[in-house]
């Protein structure tokens, strides 16, 4: 029998159904039942966009713990276990503190309406205000304009990370208009640090900073990064850093970390700080190398790899990262949502790979059919069969060629179901 947080999340998933309903009202609500936590944190940064908030936010961490900053995090969805989601100081929230958090929730929101994202929220809210902290890292769910993390009036820094399309139907169809949603963070004379952008979004997101008087510090104009022969370089205002590649794989890793150096040198922090930003981050499901667990005991041979990106510019970062790697045979094992855009996650996939294996995610109601997966990989070039699951396809890609890399991929959830499973 569930014990604890796990079978008070389950009861308010029943009770508050998994449906994005974006208002801020509900949440105003339950933060003044709570004492309004939200007005009692600490310095917040607060980091909106479609791809890189996670690594972005995880390099900010690891430069501020690395000049001895205690640091608190926010960030959705989990993999593995909810508790990803609130990092007090440094540590994942504990289960008896969890549970007391989500029982005091549960309470104080009593009968009324409210999104599991936005009770959970002010869950995390309230344990930041409790635990004493220098700086929380603040990730938006879903948008930025009316999310359930944009209650905090006065953040230190907003940060915006590449936008790009995905979740349309709750956003909108264009990157302008997505952009006018994750802009929404933007407030009233706080600086904001903008990651390299589409000129349809910059252009929404640097009105909207006009309007506010926030100061903005755009990718491309007000800081600079690049890498020069093995190395990182970034420039701004105060001049040039000569640092060492992101340890986080991947050529999109190289702008994440130009946005986290900006932030830190906003808040003061010196080249101490934007080195630990790129050599200590560590962020899962982000290209992340399988070592250990029963996967790879089955494929010991194999060069087993996990990455969670699930629309366009995802699958864009990840083919750029394999075409940086030696090259071997690759075999991508891949399940989705039927929400994404399948067709466009996988098309820049189609020059790196040589066959994939496509899944339905277990337990996942969402999935897409592994059928359909197949199907999509078929439709732009891609070798693709179906398996039964992601140890099936391992086994039948290790009886062929135990040499090959492999790459699980196509969606978070898929991402944690592996992780739950092989750590």
């Amino acid at each position: 029998m569930q014990q604890g947080s796990d079978a008070i999340l389950e009861r308010m998933m029943t009770l508050h159904p998994k449906v994005i309903d974006l208002t801020l009202d509900r949440v105003h609500r339950l933060l003044a039942a709570l004492d309004h936590p939200e007005r009692r944190l600490p310095p917040v940064i607060h980091i909106a966009g479609t791809n890189g908030k996670g690594s972005t936010q995880a390099m900010i961490r690891a430069g501020l713990e690395a000049v001895g900053h205690s640091v608190h995090a926010y960030t959705s969805p989990h993999l593995a276990r909810f508790h990803e989601r609130i990092r007090l100081a440094g540590s994942l929230i504990d289960e008896a503190a969890l549970t007391a958090l989500l029982d005091e929730c549960v309470r104080a929101n009593g009968p009324d309406e409210i999104t599991f994202f936005e009770i959970t929220t002010c869950a995390a809210f309230a344990a930041f205000a409790r635990t004493p902290a220098d700086y929380l890292l603040l990730e938006v769910g879903l948008g930025g304009r009316l999310d359930a993390t944009n209650v905090v009036e006065k953040p230190a820094l907003s940060i915006i990370t590449p936008v790009s399309m995905d979740h349309e139907a709750f956003l909108g169809d264009t990157i302008a208009k997505i952009a006018s949603e994750k802009a929404g963070i933007i407030k009233r004379d706080i600086p904001v640090i903008v990651g390299p952008q589409h000129p349809d979004g910059l252009a929404v997101i640097d009105s909207t900073a006009t309007r506010l008087g926030a100061p903005i510090l755009a990718y491309g104009q007000h800081w600079h990064v690049a890498e020069d022969r093995g190395r990182l370089i970034f420039q701004d205002e105060n001049g040039l850093l000569d640092l060492p590649l992101p340890n986080l794989p991947g050529p999109h890793q190289i702008q994440n970390a130009g946005a986290a150096i900006a932030a830190l040198r906003l808040l003061g922090k010196g080249e101490q700080a934007a080195e630990g930003a790129v050599t200590r981050a560590e962020w899962p499901a982000r290209m992340q190398r399988l070592r250990r667990g029963p996967l790879v005991e089955m494929a010991p041979e194999t060069e087993l790899w996990l990455d969670g990106g699930h629309n366009p510019a995802g699958g864009e970062a990840v083919a750029a990262t394999l075409a940086r790697m030696p090259r071997r045979e690759t075999h991508l094992i891949c399940g989705m949502l039927n929400t994404k855009d399948v067709r466009g996650y996988m098309a820049p996939l189609a020059a790196q790979v040589d066959r994939l294996h496509a899944v339905s995610i277990p337990g996942e109601k969402n999935t897409l059919p592994a059928e359909a997966t197949r199907d999509a990989a078929l439709s732009v070039g891609i070798k693709a069969e179906t398996a039964e699951s992601v140890a099936a396809a391992l086994a039948r890609i290790h009886a062929a060629n135990p040499a090959a890399r492999v790459l699980i991929c196509g969606s978070l959830y898929l991402a944690g179901a592996i992780l739950r499973e092989n750590g």
